[in-house]
């Protein structure tokens, strides 16, 4: 019984190695809309089965795709998933620089409950076309669609359906379709169901019926300055499933564009050329002694230091015009000692307003100097034995009488 399960298991193992490393061949069309689902549902098979049943059909699955070699993918090709619950999808739209050159996708599956990993390549042949590229390119700003759900067939089947009824082409493919983020849009708030928008760039072989080209009047023009929806007839034909921003909507003849030629080089693909191996420098190395720097760095400005002292010493102590300077300023500074000393022992002169006016009764009092008073030395607090020319003025005693 171990030996039949050992046995089930090691062919299991076998089975999804050899999964994990089949190769998947597509062949898009250069100038026309590439679109590769990862199906969530296709990867869990290349996980080993739970006891539980019903547990795999869960898992969270995440995807990582990259140029085989490259840590990204190549310049034209995106990618998108939006919750590991969701399928992934890779898009883009190939040009002509890539007809003949097979794009090798490493497709990278991560089971996010068990953190086990299964591995895919896609082989992406581009093929060549005669139709590319059309002459007549419309862009469209869907408001009402983020871009994986207008990747998916049926919903890009429907829009391409009712561009075609009113623009009535010969040929019409799509060519390109970007989010609205990556044209600077913001994210839009969770409530009431809002959308990001994507921009969808189809193109056909014929001129621009009358109904695309009613928003360039000018009274659709005036309205979209204003921030109002132009009047358009055909707009009826979309409104049912796609909300489209008229004034957003871009005409392009590239039989009248001129085409400019620059002297900047050609954008590359965003892959970096093979210039070999990095080599890191060698662990020998010879530590390096830094004391010769550590001196000059101080003795330089310890030099120049030192000229200019003794240029300056040179100058106030040994010329006529330094010597001359010094003894001046010795003499300034003994006259200030001088003065200092003077003012310190000089005496003060009281002023008049120190002195009292009224008595205790209230009456005026005369001046205790006459006008040639020398008042210099007078001190500012005087006592009772100093007045000694102050008129006495009689006061009431107890008794009520007088005494002078």
């Amino acid at each position: 019984m171990d030996t039949v399960v050992v046995v089930v298991w090691l062919s299991m193992v076998v089975t999804i190695l050899s999964r994990s490393h089949a190769d998947r061949n597509v062949y898009p069309s250069a100038g026309v809309l590439f679109v590769h689902v990862l199906e969530r549902e296709h990867f869990k098979g290349e996980f080993p089965p739970y006891p539980k049943p019903g547990d795999s059909s869960n898992d969270p699955i995440t995807f990582n795709t990259n140029l085989m070699g490259y840590p990204d993918r190549p310049g034209w090709l995106r990618y998108i998933q939006r919750t590991s619950h969701s399928d992934g999808v890779l898009y883009g739209s190939p040009t002509a620089e890539h007809v003949g050159k097979a794009t090798i996708i490493e497709i990278t599956a991560y089971n996010r409950r068990t953190f086990e990993t299964a591995r895919h390549n896609l082989v992406i042949n581009i093929m060549s076309t005669e139709e590319y590229p059309l002459p007549y390119q419309a862009e469209f700003f869907i408001k009402n669609m983020n871009v994986e759900e207008m990747l998916a067939s049926e919903v890009l089947g429907d829009f391409l359906g009712a561009v075609k009824n009113v623009w009535q082409p010969e040929r019409l493919n799509a060519i390109n379709i970007t989010s609205a983020l990556d044209r600077g849009g913001r994210v839009p708030l969770p409530i009431n169901n809002l959308k990001e928008g994507v921009y969808v760039m189809v193109g056909a072989d014929v001129q621009f019926s009358s109904c695309l080209r009613e928003v360039e009047n000018p009274h659709n023009q005036l309205r979209c300055s204003q921030e109002m929806e132009p009047v358009i007839s055909c707009d009826k034909k979309f409104r049912a499933q796609f909300d489209i921003d008229w004034c957003k909507i871009n005409l392009v003849d590239i039989t009248k564009v001129v085409m400019i030629h620059s002297n900047r080089p050609d954008p590359g693909t965003g892959v970096l050329p093979d210039i070999g191996e990095y080599n890191p420098p060698s662990e020998s190395l010879k530590s390096r002694d830094f004391f010769a720097d550590f001196l000059i760095t101080l003795a330089v400005p310890s030099a120049v230091a030192m000229v200019l002292f003794t240029i300056l010493g040179y100058s106030m102590c040994c010329r006529r015009e330094g010597v001359i300077q010094l003894v001046h300023h010795s003499s300034i500074q003994k006259s200030t000692k001088e003065l200092r000393s003077m003012s310190k022992n000089r005496e003060i002169s009281w002023p008049l307003s120190t002195l009292p006016v009224f008595s205790q009764s209230g009456e005026v009092v005369p001046p205790i100097h006459p006008d040639n008073y020398e008042t210099t030395s007078m001190p500012l607090m005087q006592t009772q034995t100093n007045l000694q020319n102050q008129i006495q003025i009689p006061q009431q005693q107890p008794s009520g009488k007088w005494y002078s």
